[in-house]
């Protein structure tokens, strides 16, 4: 019978009393608990931490279904700060903080930035070399080369169409 139908008889239906009239036993479809109690269930929880408007030390449960966080909460296992205190977000975050969503934000950088120079001495010596710790090795135990590249830091990047 349609959901419709159903809803028009919900009130003419026979139910089964108990404990003296305070309990009902019903025959309706509670498909809708299944959805709910999978919203909570996860594959595996992982430990990280938060780099959003805070230090970024705060260590914190993340529950993942799927390759996706699903939800997350703060992790309890610091010592103790006083016996009378309780052991409850004990980093200062308020319960209930989430901040999954910045991860799948369009906000995020997604691809780490590197600077024009380091990548040309990369690309360089990852001819020479096939193993990339190699690699890697050559450019920062070669003083110039080092020099190169980190005198680049903090300098301003200037657009071609301002001239």
């Amino acid at each position: 019978m349609s959901h419709f139908l159903n809803r028009l008889r919900y009130f003419t239906q026979k139910r089964e009393n108990f404990s003296e009239g305070h309990g009902v036993t019903t025959q309706e479809p509670r498909q809708w608990e299944d959805s709910y109690r999978q919203r909570w269930q996860h594959d595996k929880v992982v430990r990280s931490t938060h780099g959003v408007n805070c230090t970024g030390s705060c260590s914190w449960k993340i529950y993942v279904k799927n390759g996706l966080v699903t939800w997350e909460t703060q992790q309890t296992d610091y010592p103790r700060t006083r016996p009378d205190l309780p052991n409850h977000e004990p980093r200062g975050c308020p319960r209930g903080a989430s901040y999954s969503w910045y991860i799948y934000s369009a906000n995020r950088l997604k691809y780490p930035k590197i600077r024009k120079r380091l990548i040309k001495l990369w690309r360089e010596a990852k001819k020479q070399h096939a193993n990339p710790v190699d690699a890697w090795e050559s450019i920062v135990t070669n003083p110039t080369k080092t020099r190169e590249y980190k005198e680049k830091r903090g300098m301003v990047v200037r657009s071609r169409a301002l001239g």
